[in-house]
């Protein structure tokens, strides 16, 4: 079987896996299997079949990721992850002097929205400003000063496709003593990464895009070193250590990272995720990742360089590709043509191949924006 039929194929040419993955072939009888004859035939209700979903994904993402699946917490999204860990933090007074939250002006808007509530616990937000070099590590030492408390690394930055160094950030901010929190929302399925190796304090990600594992299916990672510092106030019977004790007097935290799980979960976007999971993992991400580059390179050396936004680096380009014509509206009327999915932001036009694009697919598209 070719890597084109373990996916669903779509009309024309797909080129927006920044946004969501393909559907892997076999997602609707795992669905059908996992979900739906659990529902209609679980006895004496679906939950003896619904639970290992759940254990099933933290594994997968564990596997996918060089870690243990129990620091892994099934999360709705990358910012419902991170609105609990907010609610985690001790409040700023505790911190002595440290009182800020470093971000930049290019994370995702949802990121930045989520963190500014943090001003609730007493934090301020301090931001890279947009035309600071963020792959530059100097820039980094200079904004993590005595007095930030934690730090948001975007692995990959969405609106230009620049690959964030996040092992040397970490690093950086491990020897100031701030807390890093990263999200690889961007980046999961298409750069290889390794937990182990990068040694974070969080990791918020999801499955939606290039883990092609739907909407719904996000995780939070949380490391066991600043586990037990953290205490979430959305909380629910799933966070408790012991979900069935039913003792509506006594609450005590899930000694992993469940403890930010919360209320019944949903059990459909976790059996749908950890296929798709299973299958990035399969093929490989390293795979994904030097088939990504074939392809970008593939356009970048035909374009003008003019057009480049993205770094020509491979190192330091996400799977995205960002290049804005100086003909904008006529490339963008020829693609539209010829069938390519893709995307118009302020920076210029997203175009992100996966494994299931060919050359032939990109050839065609460089014919259109000529």
């Amino acid at each position: 079987m070719s890597i084109q039929q373990l996916f669903t194929q779509k009309d024309g040419i797909y080129l927006l896996n920044h946004s969501v993955g393909c559907m892997p072939a076999n997602t609707r009888d795992v669905a059908e299997s996992q979900f739906f004859d659990a529902w209609e035939m679980g006895t004496p209700d679906p939950w003896a079949r619904w639970f290992p979903v759940f254990s099933r994904f933290q594994q997968s993402l564990a596997n996918l990721f060089n870690s243990d699946p129990n620091l892994f917490c099934p999360q709705q999204n990358v910012s419902s992850g991170l609105s609990k860990l907010l609610s985690a933090f001790p409040h700023a007074s505790k911190n002595k002097g440290r009182n800020v939250i470093l971000i930049t002006e290019n994370d995702f808007p949802s990121i930045g929205f989520v963190m500014q509530q943090a001003k609730h616990y007493g934090y301020e937000i301090q931001f890279i400003k947009d035309e600071e070099n963020v792959l530059d590590i100097e820039i980094w030492k200079q904004h993590l000063t005595d007095q930030v408390y934690a730090v948001l690394i975007t692995h990959g930055h969405y609106n230009s496709g620049k690959l964030v160094p996040v092992r040397d950030v970490i690093s950086i901010a491990r020897q100031q003593g701030v807390m890093s929190i990263v999200d690889i929302a961007q980046t999961a399925g298409v750069i290889p990464i390794d937990f182990a190796q990068w040694q974070p304090d969080v990791v918020a990600g999801s499955c939606v895009k290039w883990l092609c594992g739907g909407p719904g299916a996000g995780f939070l990672w949380v490391n066991n070193h600043v586990l037990h510092q953290l205490e979430p106030v959305d909380v629910g019977w799933f966070s408790h250590k012991n979900p069935f004790e039913f003792d509506i007097h006594n609450f005590e935290y899930a000694d992993n990272a469940l403890r930010f799980w919360g209320g019944t979960p949903s059990v459909l976007p976790y059996a749908i995720a950890s296929n798709s999971i299973e299958q990035m993992h399969s093929i490989g991400v390293q795979v994904v990742r030097e088939h990504n580059i074939r392809l970008g390179r593939q356009l970048i050396d035909a374009l003008p360089a003019s057009w480049l936004v993205s770094p020509n680096d491979d190192q330091f380009r996400t799977g995205t590709l960002v290049v804005t014509p100086p003909n904008r509206q006529e490339v963008e009327a020829r693609l539209t043509a010829l069938n390519v999915h893709f995307d118009v932001r302020k920076r210029g036009f997203r175009l992100s191949a996966h494994i299931y694009n060919t050359p032939e697919q990109i050839e065609q598209v460089i014919a259109a924006m000529r």
